[in-house]
């Protein structure tokens, strides 16, 4: 029989189920060892930064930023009215409490102009008063002009005869022992210190405060039901993502951390949108007041009622403020969302 050449065949290692070399190229037990659990948490989380767990330019994250973007305007536009009223009434309460009228009735008009001079000279030799001014027939008929109109039976009225007091703001008068003394001496004579308007200015105010808050807290609760929807969604979207993220050793911590960055940038984005446009209105209300035909006249009593209709470097900040207020609860909904999502599925 011809010689045969043995054949070399490759090794095997009792226990292995490939050959010496293919042995070779694995890892050490222990490097791979190294690679699970925390090395691959963390090398998860050096990676998956790069790639966004919730896309920020599909469909769903566009239409929930036009959503936020409304949300924050009404807010801005709520806080900057709600601002405006306040500069405004405070600004009124300022000019009523520093003046006070005296009313001088009419019921000898041949010694009317007498007893408003005497009246006059009174109230100008009395310490805290600043400045008196007794208003004529024709003064008196114009205040009037706004509920009655012109008319000559003005003329006719027993209109009374008023003089006004500016009072001294750093040292003002006792007002009531000025009302009783003026009225001991000129019978028919009464001071009026407008308290009654005060009080009512300030219910007008602190209601309007309570209206916006209320808006307000609407605006936060429908905000905070949007992001808590819109997490419900992303979360059940990238359900796969986020079970490979668990497989491979990222914690909760790192998952809600993803998405409470998205809805930060989403928040920070959409707030300084909408506080923009409410700048905006708020700029362009007396030019377009004026444009739709309201002239001078209401224009005139616009910044009458809301001061110069638009807002001062405090009032700015205060948008600032509610821009910062909607991306920290989109961020904080965000994450308590995903947490509680994770919580229940764990």
């Amino acid at each position: 029989m011809p010689h045969l050449q043995a054949r070399t065949e490759p090794t095997y290692d009792a226990g292995r189920t490939g050959p010496a070399t293919a042995r070779s190229m694995r890892p050490p037990l222990d490097q791979e060892r190294g690679e699970t659990g925390t090395g691959r948490g963390r090398r998860a989380a050096r990676t998956m930064p790069n790639t966004p767990i919730v896309p920020a330019g599909s469909v769903t994250g566009r239409s929930l930023t036009v959503v936020i973007t409304i949300m924050c305007f009404l807010a801005s536009l709520t806080a900057g009215a709600v601002y405006m009223m306040n500069q405004s009434a405070s600004a009124w309460l300022r000019d009523i409490a520093s003046e006070v009228t005296v009313q001088i009735e009419t019921k000898d008009r041949a010694e009317i102009d007498k007893t408003v001079a005497e009246v006059t000279g009174f109230l100008a030799s009395q310490p805290g008063v600043a400045k008196v001014k007794a208003l004529s027939v024709n003064d008196a008929a114009q205040l009037l002009e706004p509920w009655l109109g012109q008319t000559d039976a003005l003329a006719s009225l027993p209109v009374p005869r008023l003089i006004a007091i500016e009072l001294d703001r750093s040292s003002p008068p006792n007002v009531d022992a000025l009302r009783a003394e003026v009225g001991e001496r000129f019978p028919g004579v009464s001071v009026d210190d407008h308290r009654r308007w005060q009080q009512q200015i300030r219910t007008i105010t602190r209601s309007f405060a309570l209206g916006g808050l209320a808006i307000l807290l609407l605006v936060g609760a429908a905000t905070t039901a949007i992001i808590v929807s819109a997490t419900k969604s992303a979360m059940a979207s990238n359900r796969d993502i986020v079970e490979v993220l668990h497989f491979v050793g990222a914690t909760d911590r790192f998952i809600a951390r993803e998405f409470e960055r998205h809805f930060l940038r989403l928040g920070v984005r959409a707030g300084v949108v909408g506080a923009l446009w409410a700048t905006g209105v708020f700029l362009a209300m007396p030019t377009v007041m004026e444009i739709m035909g309201g002239g001078a006249v209401t224009l005139a009593e616009i910044r009458r009622l809301v001061g110069i209709a638009s807002l001062d470097a405090p009032g700015y900040f205060l948008l600032a403020i509610v821009v910062l207020v909607i991306a920290a609860l989109c961020m904080l909904t965000s994450r308590l969302g995903v947490y509680r999502i994770l919580n229940s599925q764990h």
